[in-house]
């Protein structure tokens, strides 16, 4: 492998890897936050006592995931140096914002909250966690704004002396459409996959019979939460990839592996073969005109093929091949879109089961309510595989291509031996958070308060 395919499998793993935390953390804060605002409006024990359960299990989150952020950003730096220089007079504004006001309003109030139980007035203390919600909410939207930039750059023009992009409309970049639909993806996707983690640890205890009362409201709340919004994140993931068809044609073409262009055009559900050196796959299952509808929003919408894509890139940018891994994009937007679905007839039974009061006892249903706990994390690094997969060759398009973007200086022993580094502590910070995760996701609920109101506050993470 070269110098590039290794800094990339390197910063694959890392992103991907951190990718894992940051839906839980966004996703669990806005739940513990609505699970505190419940109690502090009525007064209910059982809403306090789930407010800490699953606000322990967000601290746990947060302090792995912090480790694992702190190691992608240092991946500009070691492996992508030519990049970092390049863009960094663009790039660099919305990481700052990031860590100095959005990760720092969401550190300083978690850590506030943990420790305000007992000391701060009940409603300033409510404030807090809310605050820890919106504050995560908030360091995404930078770290989106940053990304959606290599994928459609904006807000920029380029220095004609040193020849690098430099921001000149931080408000273009902010309403980058890209960036819009693609935030609003991902603020979606971390509730359902909160609401899915909160199902999964209450079904564990409602079929162990343990709380069942407390635990009950809480599958409840996480179904209520998860059903609306997997359908508006699947109608703003089809409103994404219209403008990523836009402005990313390859993209999409590479997700459907659509060669040559058509109109109107089929959605396969599966197929047998394909990939870059195979153009003629047997499709299994051609829905008609659903390429057309999820691309352009149109019945008959015509959708341009890789190889049309390719021969004007090729005429703009110059010779080369602009086609993406196009067995990776295709079952990344597959593996995303069922795992989904799934999701989303789960939640619609779990409906259907309060409907009839057999939430509780429905077996099979909490039985699978455990286990779709993988559900998510696996929508969410195929929708990430989907996304950056389907930018290559450019690491910014149009601008620079990923080739040019590694650290001249940085020779193969380095990255191999920095792969097998972080490799081996992500293993290990996986087993700890596992662990732990599993270990106070199954342990008891702290006694209830005799006295909601009056109850000696236990700070959080300690009971």
């Amino acid at each position: 492998m070269s110098n590039v395919d290794l800094a990339r499998v390197q910063f694959a793993m890392t992103s991907i890897y951190h990718f894992l935390f940051v839906p839980v953390t966004i996703g669990l804060a806005f739940l513990t936050a609505v699970l505190q605002t419940v109690w502090h409006r009525k007064g209910e024990a059982a809403y306090l006592r789930l407010t800490k359960f699953f606000g322990t299990l967000l601290i746990i989150n947060v302090a792995v995931g912090v480790v694992t952020g702190l190691v992608q950003e240092f991946q500009f730096g070691m492996n992508w140096s030519a990049y970092s220089r390049l863009v960094g007079d663009v790039f660099g504004a919305p990481l700052a914002m990031e860590g100095l006001a959005a990760f720092f309003l969401e550190a300083t109030f978690l850590g506030v909250w943990i420790f305000g139980w007992d000391k701060l007035p009940r409603r300033l203390h409510l404030a807090t966690i809310w605050l820890v919600a919106l504050g995560a909410a908030g360091s995404a939207a930078f770290i989106m704004a940053a990304n959606s930039w290599m994928q459609h750059p904006v807000g920029y023009q380029t220095n004609p002396t040193t020849g690098r992009p430099q921001l000149n409309d931080i408000w273009a970049v902010m309403t980058n459409p890209v960036f819009l639909w693609g935030y609003a993806h991902v603020l979606l996707a971390a509730l359902a996959t909160a609401a899915v983690v909160m199902l999964a640890v209450s079904a564990w205890h409602l079929r162990k019979k343990s709380h069942v009362e407390v635990f009950a409201r809480s599958a409840k709340l996480s179904l209520a939460v998860l059903v609306p919004t997997m359908f508006l994140a699947m109608f703003v993931g089809s409103e994404l990839g219209v403008v990523e068809a836009k402005y990313q044609p390859m993209k999409i073409a590479a997700a459907e592996a659509q060669w040559e262009t058509c109109q109107p055009c089929s959605f396969s559900a599966f197929q047998i073969g394909g990939g870059n050196n195979d153009q003629n796959p047997t499709k299994i299952i051609a829905i008609p005109h659903l390429l057309s509808l999820l691309a352009t929003n149109t019945w008959n919408g015509q959708v341009i093929g890789l190889n049309e894509v390719n021969a004007q890139y090729q005429q703009q940018y110059g010779p080369g091949n602009y086609v993406p891994n196009v067995f990776i994009q295709y079952w990344s937007m597959r593996v995303m879109a069922y795992a989904a679905s799934l999701v989303l007839l789960l939640g619609l039974w779990g409906l259907w089961l309060i409907h009839r009061n057999k939430l509780e006892t429905s077996r099979r249903f909490l039985w699978l309510a455990v286990w779709s706990v993988l559900l998510p994390f696996a929508m969410n690094t195929a929708g990430w595989l989907l996304t950056e997969n389907g930018r290559q060759p450019w690491i910014v398009q149009g601008i620079m291509r990923t080739s040019d973007g590694v650290s001249p200086s940085v020779g193969t022993t380095s990255i191999v031996i920095s792969l097998i580094v972080f490799f081996l502590l992500y293993l290990v910070l996986a087993i700890v958070d596992l662990v732990l995760m599993l270990r106070y996701a199954r342990r008891e609920l702290p006694p209830a308060p005799a006295e909601p109101v009056d109850e000696p506050p236990v700070p959080v993470g300690i009971q």
